[in-house]
């Protein structure tokens, strides 16, 4: 079955301690209701983009680390959820709720999965 990925974006200034008590509650209602149903994988939020670190390999093949998100915008990932749905539909279905709820953009794409590489092949090369 294919697994989808609901990510909501936050602006730069997003300000959880200004999340009311209900608007909390209700994220929790719904995470309890894609437990209850069977089909979150997997849920968590993100902390601010500015507490992120960026990994660019340079043409000298040197990793430079540098601070904040590598993308120049104005909102970021700030949570995601990770379903596991029979259709594109079902997985926009419980986007939905948690759009309605949080008030933010929320972004739904498919996860693809390529197996893993078998050691038999792995040895070969």
């Amino acid at each position: 079955m294919p697994h989808y990925l609901i990510s909501s974006y936050l602006p730069d200034d997003y300000d959880p301690s200004a999340e009311s008590q209900e608007t909390i509650e209700a994220i929790y209602a719904l995470n309890r209701e894609m437990i209850a149903a069977g089909v979150r994988r997997f849920a968590g939020g993100l902390s601010p983009a500015s507490n992120a670190k960026t990994l660019q390999k340079q043409p000298d093949g040197k990793l430079l680390v540098t601070d904040g998100p590598y993308t120049e915008t104005k909102e970021h990932i700030g949570g995601l959820s990770i379903v596991e749905v029979a259709s594109l539909e079902e997985a926009l279905a419980w986007a939905r709720k948690g759009a309605v709820l949080s008030r933010v953009a929320v972004e739904v794409r498919e996860i693809f999965f390529r197996p893993a590489p078998s050691l038999e092949t792995e040895g070969s090369k």
